[in-house]
């Protein structure tokens, strides 16, 4: 959920603060500190301050003040908490996180939604890899970001898995971190569509395996390129290479 008004803006430059450890694990601070730094009344701290527990980066005790929990204790499936991590000088560590939670569910997910998805979900992700098909023949970067999105959700939701379904906001997070951060890829992986293809395929003739083998295909690839861009060693070389979809 995105949060708006002055207390939104608060809970963001303080989720990137401690996301990039200017404020670390341990410190406390008062209400008072955060009105005073941030230029808001006492209203607009607390309320920052209440979402930021909710969260569970922070813990608020009278007489003791606002303590910063470790990174370990947050939130970490929390969409505005994966953006400041993704925006943070420590992004490697999110971007491998990210793919290597997407290895261990989606080829599941796929499998599951071969055995047992409702014949409307099997034809909607064949529908969905020809949208990929068809923004990718006119080279379209920013429709083929989209359509690799709703193609992922979709298969998150067609394993009948709720608790699948819940992880598609965490992997909507890696998908559009390459249009949010300097990961845009110059054009179209003609070999990504290929691969989206023979997994709705795989999924609408019901072969669980080789749905899981296909989905396979696609994350390895994408972890792949994950550990060549960490390997590059310097931030800047994020910008110059595409994650794969």
């Amino acid at each position: 959920m995105e949060l708006h008004g002055l207390h939104g803006q608060v809970v963001e430059r303080i989720g990137e603060s401690l996301a990039a450890e200017q404020i670390r694990a341990g410190e406390v601070l008062r209400l008072e500190d955060v009105q005073d730094r941030y230029g808001v009344s006492r209203t607009v701290a607390r309320e920052a301050v209440r979402v930021l527990e909710s969260k569970r980066v922070v813990t608020s005790r009278p007489r003791v003040g606002i303590t910063v929990r470790p990174m370990t204790e947050w939130n970490l499936y929390d969409p505005q908490v994966i953006r400041w991590r993704l925006a943070s000088p420590f992004r490697g560590a999110q971007l491998r996180e990210l793919t290597e939670l997407r290895a261990a569910v989606e080829p599941s997910a796929a499998a599951l939604a071969a055995a047992g998805a409702s014949p409307s979900a099997r034809k909607a992700l064949v529908e969905l890899a020809r949208a990929m098909e068809s923004v990718a023949r006119a080279d379209d970067i920013q429709g083929f970001i989209a359509a690799d999105l709703a193609f992922h959700k979709a298969l998150l939701n067609a394993s009948g898995n709720g608790m699948f379904a819940q992880l598609s906001e965490v992997t909507e997070e890696l998908l559009v971190a390459r249009r949010d951060l300097p990961l845009m890829p110059d054009h179209v992986d003609v070999d990504a569509v290929r691969r989206h293809m023979e997994v709705a395929e795989a999924i609408a003739d019901g072969r669980p395996e080789d749905a899981s083998r296909c989905v396979r295909a696609i994350v390895d690839s994408a972890h792949r390129e994950v550990e060549q861009l960490l390997e590059g060693g310097a931030h800047c070389a994020l910008g110059s290479r595409p994650l794969k979809a």
